[in-house]
């Protein structure tokens, strides 16, 4: 295009959002984030995306195989012109400061405006498990309100669209009170929203993942919400791990050849993206009461098609006095079927809940096997301990499904 559409993320986390509006074409002009490692994460994505449109695959390359450090493999990207991360975390006291550092990345990349804001905010706070652990103190839980400030960065920027993300128990969240007013309080700084619960299988994603999309437009523009094609692949789970190497609980491996080609699937969804090896396939380790109740599960899903139920194991294998709730905390990815279960970032917590299918290998998925649930391509990095890259993972909007959003706004725009 002429005239590069440009946009912000706010509460980037490993800026997977981003990377839809990236592939689309749109260009960023900051991504705003209070975690480190998801920082160094984004960072990290910028450069990929720097190499790739300067001819410079190789170097990222030597990177992603493990040839050259981080800081080696930093110290050539021209950040500073491509991309400002700001690392700090989204509240009133940070504002101004945050806006500073917006004006200062458009006068770097002489960018005069914002098209599109996109984020979410934690989504913690309004999940149905969340609501339960955090029910003592969520009056003092500012991020319930952390939609307040992604209103002021809209008065502040004006874009002519933005993105709002987040789970479906925002409706539902206090009555309803807190979406009502979520609404009013978007929409009073000049712009009409719709809203819709979208299901991240319908974008071809291997996941059974619904997220409410919101999406504001400035009063004067012609606009509707739009509406999307379901895209259905010919695949089931085992398509995005059967070209993975074989793994024991507790490897922590260098990048290692794939095991077989690639699939149709893999081609088509951009996962596999013609590398030799994969990275950051590592799996954490296991007990050997954790490793016996993994056998069960695995063997009771893979010959009956049933999930196990926590309260009906021997009482030496039960280590949680409850066994009335939470029953299914072990529970399988069902390899045979079309979409996982919904991957959260409670994997960073343990893997008992994301349980391999082969019980050769008995373990829960790898950091690379979530991220691939997640639809992200092999040549994403995440950066940190395998806890953080877990995290950053569960939390993320899955790339194929944010890059269909934004082509369709794209096209609109």
């Amino acid at each position: 295009m002429n005239k590069t559409l440009t946009y912000i993320d706010l509460f980037a986390g490993t800026s997977a959002l981003s990377e839809g509006f990236r592939q689309a074409g749109f260009q960023p002009v900051a991504h705003v984030e209070h975690d480190e490692n998801a920082c160094l994460t984004i960072k990290t994505r910028i450069a990929y995306h720097y190499c790739k449109e300067n001819n410079l695959d190789d170097f990222y390359k030597d990177y992603y195989y493990g040839r050259i450090s981080r800081d080696n493999f930093y110290s050539t990207i021209p950040f500073d012109k491509t991309d400002s991360v700001i690392n700090d975390e989204i509240s009133e006291d940070n504002f101004n400061l945050i806006i500073s550092k917006i004006t200062a990345a458009k006068k770097q990349i002489e960018v005069n405006k914002i098209d599109v804001i996109i984020g979410g905010p934690p989504c913690q706070a309004y999940s149905v498990r969340g609501r339960k652990a955090n029910e003592h103190k969520k009056k003092y839980d500012q991020r319930i309100y952390y939609y307040k400030l992604y209103a002021r960065f809209l008065r502040e920027l004006k874009p002519k669209l933005f993105v709002f993300e987040n789970v479906p128990g925002l409706i539902s969240f206090e009555g309803g009170y807190i979406f009502d007013d979520l609404r009013e309080t978007l929409a009073n700084e000049g712009y009409i929203l719709d809203y819709k619960i979208l299901n991240a299988s319908d974008f071809g994603v291997l996941q059974d993942r619904k997220r409410i999309i919101i999406i504001g437009w400035k009063k004067e523009f012609p606009f509707s919400y739009p509406s999307f094609e379901k895209i259905n692949y010919d695949a089931v789970v085992y398509d995005l791990f059967n070209d993975l190497p074989v793994l024991k609980p507790g490897s922590n491996n260098p990048p290692l050849y794939y095991s077989t080609k690639s699939t149709s699937y893999l081609d088509e969804s951009g996962i596999r993206n013609g590398y030799k090896k994969i990275s950051l396939h590592n799996t954490r380790p296991h007990n050997a009461i954790d490793l016996e109740i993994y056998k069960r599960a695995i063997d009771l899903w893979n010959t009956k098609q049933q999930r196990l139920n926590y309260s009906f194991l021997p009482k030496r294998l039960r280590t949680h006095k409850n066994i009335e709730g939470f029953v299914d905390r072990f529970k399988v990815v069902a390899g045979d079927s079309k979409y996982s279960h919904t991957l959260i970032a409670h994997i960073a917590k343990d893997g008992h809940y994301y349980i391999h299918p082969d019980i050769d290998q008995c373990r829960s998925i790898s950091v690379r096997e979530a991220a691939r649930i997640q639809s992200f391509p092999d040549n994403f990095i995440f950066e940190g301990p395998r806890t953080s890259a877990f995290t950053q993972i569960g939390n993320a909007v899955p790339p194929l499904m944010a890059n269909q959003i934004a082509n369709m706004l794209k096209e609109i725009l």
